[in-house]
């Protein structure tokens, strides 16, 4: 009887003690751990797209973001034709651009919440200053009359609910009244108009000037009109990123807050003056420039990119465990290996739960410590050693103040995360290179 029972002890002998029995397990059980993982990194995308929800939601009824795009000059051009032998008549729009355009500007960032959402709009006070110069270097054929006396300014304005006062411009000697839509909507799609009551050929600048008070979200573009554009903008914000067509010639960014100013000459575009009609469209809106309001690194993203890390906290781990058990004969189940998994999984849902209430860095702080106590006092009894659950609990501190590193370098991230798992792959070689793995062997 004995004699039968005797395969049966061996093969669950080799069950027991197979070291690569149980590499394979463990292996098993870590690839197991990524359907958490990925149901974890689901749920903050679904949060982060909520927070984008509310965004939305706010910058709809604050304002959208602004692009301010004038002041054009325009004059009613009317052309004759003959057509079927009878004179034709057709009114097109000489449209002009600044000579010399100047915008000084402050944005205000504000934060507003929605729920446990907090938003970033702005507040701009701009100052918008240039000059018109006149000239009629246009071919004058079919040209039956140019009427002077009913030119307009339009000035573009993207949303038009963010405008927060009225709006008064002053032309040459003029004061002109200003009416909420656009009369060139091939150029201008959405703005304001101004009548002028007389311009007339001349080669003397007519200055103009008017104030912008403006509300809107996360962007303020600019488009370059003038022969010479000059824009200058100061905020508070201290994450601003510059973007569009053209950079800031000169830019200062600190904790207080950014100073930039763009300077664009007509030379720098690909559209003309002046032109009769329509036209140039997609190359004054390509040409915008300005300044986004971001959060530099949000929440989310550090979770979702401290959830990529989560093979690598749990590989780690289940690394230290294995080694604890076949160099000092002491076995753990692989329920118990998948107890650890599960509360490193855990650390990933605490994080993202806690930082929508409170600040990031602290919530990290929480679910570390949170994390490693639940399973420093699971590895004392697993152990029966509080030497070896010290290793294994500075271990896993230690993975996580590298992971904390990392989230906190935005630019440098990369770098230092591959030169980090570099030297933690190294030292797993150094401290194993003298095992001998096809003697080992985890019976007690």
């Amino acid at each position: 009887m004995e004699n039968k029972n005797e395969p049966l002890e061996r093969v669950n002998s080799w069950i027991k003690n197979s070291v690569t029995l149980k590499l394979i397990t463990i292996t098993i059980l870590m690839l197991l751990l990524l359907i958490p993982t990925a149901m974890i990194e689901s749920i903050i995308e679904e949060r982060q797209a909520s927070n984008m929800q509310a965004t939305d939601e706010v910058s709809a009824k604050w304002a959208n973001e602004q692009l301010i795009n004038g002041p054009v000059l325009s004059i009613p051009v009317v052309y004759e034709y003959i057509k079927d032998d009878k004179p034709t008549e057709v009114i097109k729009y000489w449209k002009i651009l600044p000579n010399e355009l100047t915008v000084n500007g402050e944005v205000i960032p504000k934060s507003l919440n929605r729920g446990i959402y907090e938003v970033i709009v702005y507040d701009a006070a701009l100052a918008v200053s240039g000059n018109f110069i006149i000239d009629e270097t246009f071919e004058k054929d079919n040209i039956k009359e140019i009427k002077y006396d009913r030119a307009f300014l339009t000035v573009g304005i993207s949303d038009m609910r963010g405008i927060k006062d009225q709006v008064n411009i002053k032309f040459g000697e003029s004061n002109l009244k200003v009416q909420p839509g656009s009369k060139i909507p091939d150029l201008i799609k959405s703005g304001i108009t101004a009548q002028i009551p007389q311009v007339s050929v001349t080669d003397k600048p007519i200055p103009f000037q008017f104030n912008l008070g403006l509300q809107g979200s996360q962007q303020l573009a600019f488009t370059p009109i003038g022969s010479t554009t000059k824009v200058n903008l100061t905020s508070a914000w201290d994450s601003p990123s510059f973007n569009g067509s053209f950079l800031p010639r000169t830019r200062a960014v600190n904790e207080n807050g950014f100073e930039a100013s763009w300077k664009v000459l007509e030379l720098n575009r690909n559209f003309p003056q002046s032109w009769i009609g329509h036209r140039n469209l997609s190359e004054i809106e390509t040409s915008a420039f300005g300044v986004d309001l971001i959060m530099p690194i949000d929440d989310y993203q550090k979770s979702i990119r401290s959830v990529k890390y989560g093979a690598m906290t749990v590989a780690l781990t289940f690394l230290t465990i294995f080694l604890v058990e076949v160099i000092k004969k002491r076995r753990i189940h692989p329920f118990q290996y998948a107890f650890v998994g599960l509360a490193l999984c855990l650390f990933y849902i605490l994080l993202i739960s806690i930082s929508e209430h409170l600040n990031f860095n602290l919530a990290y702080f929480i679910s570390t410590v949170s994390v490693v106590t639940m399973i420093g006092l699971y590895a004392i009894s697993v152990f029966n050693s509080k030497r070896i659950s010290l290793l294994l609990i500075l271990i896993i501190i230690g993975v996580y103040c590298f992971l904390f590193t990392t989230l906190q370098l935005a630019d440098y991230a990369l770098l230092l995360g591959s030169i980090g798992l570099t030297a933690i792959l190294g030292l797993a070689m150094y401290y194993t290179r003298n095992i001998n793995w096809y003697k080992l062997n985890m019976e007690s």
